[in-house]
């Protein structure tokens, strides 16, 4: 089965394409004048605190303020020994539940230490990370349990432990790699080894350690010295964020068709990923790349809001603040016999 990344790069846009097998599987897109906030880290300050929600609301300088959930607050960091979950000890993850908003973990501490009126006051000042993008009237939700991604790894400053994605499923693979993770570790914090590690040499997954141990120290340093609310640490742009989450050995080839991305791909792939450089090609067609891979009339038909079915019916898809609705047709389609 073909596996590739198609780009395409234009002035105020860029989209990524994941084919298998010439077919759309995923779809990125971000423009520049409607960056996403998810992976951001801020110093926020608490504006309000409503204990019949068990929730607060938090300033982070974005236009609406922030929504926080009494489970998304990180007490102390000392004690985020007792927020493992009892599944945590056996060291399985899904990567679902770390991807850039960190691990979900639920409190073993006194239940009135759970509160949020115990956790949270007006006016505190607090380091969080945007997990879900403001919708219609709702603010961003966030949460304190913040997580920095890798190439190899995810490092979490307020949880102590290294654990495996569940998805590397060889025992010994597994016992390789936390060996050596464990062993590197110097630093509070605790790491999730991701997928993509499996088979990661020593050197690759320190040099993954070094890097996310020395960005987490300069966003404390730079928490320490701005002033409330402040943006203290921006997540990759989308294109930069595919190479590192998706660029693969089960990956065929990158295709640009901007030189300038290209080269700054090429430049991080040789930096995170120098084995697979190679893979990383410049688009020469002369018609626009997304229509030489058949991209763009498949984004037509999926974006609209009626999408018809190969059997015959067609679905109907509409988005509320709330829900988003989905309702299927039989249209053409009469049964068979």
């Amino acid at each position: 089965m073909s596996n590739e990344l198609i780009v395409n790069v234009t002035l105020g846009e860029t989209r990524v394409a994941r084919l298998e097998n010439g077919v759309v599987a995923e779809l990125f897109i971000e423009r520049t004048r409607d960056l996403s906030v998810v992976g951001n880290i801020y110093k926020g300050r608490v504006v309000r605190v409503l204990p019949g929600m068990q929730a607060a609301f938090v300033d982070i300088g974005l236009e609406r303020t922030a929504f926080m959930h009494a489970a998304d607050v990180v007490k102390d960091v000392l004690l985020m020994n007792d927020a493992i979950d009892q599944e945590a000890s056996a060291d399985i993850y899904d990567e679902g539940d770390i991807e850039k908003t960190g691990i979900k973990v639920r409190s073993r501490k006194r239940k009135e230490d759970r509160f949020i009126e115990n956790l949270l006051q007006e006016g505190k000042n607090i380091l969080v990370q945007v997990e879900k993008e403001s919708i219609g009237t709702k603010g961003a939700r966030i949460t304190s349990h913040l997580s920095l991604p890798g190439r190899y790894l995810v490092y979490m400053p307020t949880v102590d432990h290294v654990g495996v994605s569940r998805r590397i499923e060889d025992a010994e693979e597994r016992e390789r790699l936390k060996k050596i993770v464990v062993k590197m570790r110097n630093s509070a914090g605790g790491f999730i080894i991701r997928t993509v590690a499996e088979g990661a040499s020593e050197a690759e997954l320190k040099a993954d350690v070094d890097y996310l141990v020395e960005l987490w120290s300069s966003i404390e340093k730079k928490a320490k010295t701005v002033k409330t609310p402040a943006l203290i640490h921006e997540e990759l742009d989308v294109l930069s964020r595919v190479v590192r989450d998706l660029f693969t050995e089960d990956i065929d080839r990158i295709v640009i068709d901007s030189v300038d991305a290209q080269k700054s791909v090429k430049e991080f792939v040789s930096k995170f990923m120098p084995r697979a450089k190679n893979r990383v090609e410049q688009y020469e067609g002369n018609e626009p790349v997304f229509d030489a891979f058949g991209i763009e009339i498949e984004i037509t038909r999926a974006l609209g809001q009626k999408v018809w079915l190969k059997s015959g019916g067609y679905i109907i898809i509409e988005q509320t603040e709330a829900l988003t609705a989905i309702d299927v047709n039989t249209g053409r389609f009469v049964g068979r016999r």
